[in-house]
């Protein structure tokens, strides 16, 4: 079937991030019957994650991941690229609470690092910051005056004026910005598809192209797929935006489907030339359509959100192309704050599902009659460093040691009630068309 003007077919959603990564013999599916200490169902940060520091910790246990599809299919295979600290929707309050927020995100970044550098894999990434940016004369201030009440504490935040940020990154219309050069790039594909041989090496058993069908829960859960069962002890939700698929958290979160964009390939000169300095990985703005951006290792930059035509929330929860998506909005947003870019035509468009909580905070925790059902979610565009954090977290969890997560907004975190649908759907819709804005409760994001 003929695919219309502006709507890609569902199997064609690629990212720059699979198209710049060459095709891997894809894991056996799951074949039979079979048991495990730990089922993790989805193979993409939070379970591969979860499966690697369960099999570091304890080797002689079994751990099996169900893939659906291909592993960073999903969220962490589609994403803008940014690696970010803080959680969404969260106000510390004080200077000593942001500290322990922002230590805590930080370590899911370093544990990035940490496995890339360990294994010797090759990855693309950078890490020498991101910036959030300021449109308002009003924010600005109140940002500077942050950044160095948090530098007391031992942030390493700086603050970069109107005059300065250009030397960075130019953008029409910033007036100012907050430099975390602790943050970054990570392309998901390629760290996931390096990570899986060190993964299955430490024993874990990767299955792809095994959708798990029905979750039978008791002291031994039992996971059926097209080609089996796996009957385990425990097991980790690491789904995000298809958690509801399996009948869990239907009325707590709800699947947006980001819209992005990305570049044709340019090399540092001319990015500089265009306003984008080499030194800084990536942005996001102070808007309530939060537009984000960052710069590839290989010269492209992906772009998305600004504006509702940025975000699609179709009733049902799941991927649909029955409506046009509007990409050349999404590009035109860019070109808003990057004009000189306008000769530079975009390469590759793609959307990815964002899981979003009531109040926009993640939730890691265990739930279940005999408290062995694992799960992760809610990551509300901040998964790539929280999805990777989650699986240091869970594992934790797993182990009874989790002592050093309580109190973080994440750990075991209530998640609000949300209407069902059709109210939810119409309740989003109506709010974003009246207002142009998300309904959200907004964090502080220094």
């Amino acid at each position: 079937m003929a695919t219309p003007a502006g709507r890609p077919d569902i199997d064609d959603n690629r990212s720059v991030w699979a198209a710049n990564n060459p095709a891997t013999e894809p894991y056996s599916p799951l074949s039979g019957d079979t048991s495990a200490d730990v089922a993790i169902v989805g193979g993409g940060f939070t379970g591969m994650s979860t499966a690697y520091h369960l099999a570091r910790r304890w080797p002689e246990r079994r751990v099996v991941v169900l893939e659906a599809k291909r592993l960073a299919n999903g969220g962490s295979g589609r994403n803008g690229g940014l690696m970010l600290n803080w959680v969404n929707g969260v106000e510390p309050g004080d200077p000593e609470r942001a500290k322990s927020i922002f230590d805590a995100t930080c370590e899911g970044i370093d544990l990035i690092e940490g496995i890339i550098k360990e294994h010797g894999l090759s990855v693309r990434w950078r890490r020498d910051g991101s910036l959030h940016v300021h449109t308002r004369s009003h924010g600005a201030e109140i940002a500077q005056a942050e950044v160095e009440e948090l530098a007391r504490v031992g942030l390493p935040l700086r603050f970069l004026s109107g005059r300065e940020l250009p030397e960075t990154l130019r953008l029409a219309g910033a007036r100012g910005a907050v430099l975390d050069p602790t943050a970054g790039h990570l392309d998901g594909v390629s760290y996931l598809r390096a990570l899986a041989p060190v993964i299955a090496g430490l024993g874990v058993g990767i299955h792809e192209d095994s959708p798990v069908l029905s979750i039978e829960e008791g002291k031994t859960c039992t996971l059926t797929t097209p080609g089996g069962t796996v009957r385990a002890k425990a097991i980790v939700l690491a789904t995000n935006a298809y958690t509801p698929w399996l009948g869990y958290f239907k009325d707590q979160i709800f699947p947006l489907h980001a819209h992005v964009v990305a570049t044709a390939q340019r090399d540092p000169t001319t990015w500089a030339a265009k306003g984008w300095s080499p030194g800084v990985a990536g942005f996001d703005d102070d808007l309530d359509r939060i537009a984000y951006g960052c710069m590839s290792t290989q010269g492209e930059v992906v772009f998305g959100g600004g504006h509702n035509a940025a975000y699609g929330y179709r009733y049902g929860g799941k991927t649909s192309w029955d409506q046009p998506v509007d990409f050349d909005s999404v590009h035109k947003r860019f070109l808003q704050y990057m004009p000189e870019a306008a000769d530079i035509p975009v390469a590759h468009r793609w959307t990815g599902p964002v899981a979003l909580t009531w109040n926009r905070i993640c939730a890691m925790g265990v739930r279940g009659e005999h408290d062995n059902v694992y799960y992760a979610l809610g990551y509300s565009g901040h998964g790539v460093t929280l999805a990777n954090l989650a699986g240091k977290v869970l594992c934790d969890l797993y182990s009874g040691a989790d002592e050093r997560w309580r109190g973080q907004p994440f750990y075991r975190g209530p998640m609000a009630w949300m209407p069902p649908e059709p109210l939810r759907w119409i309740g989003y819709h109506v709010v974003t068309a009246l207002t142009g804005k998300s309904p959200r409760k907004r964090g502080v994001r220094h």
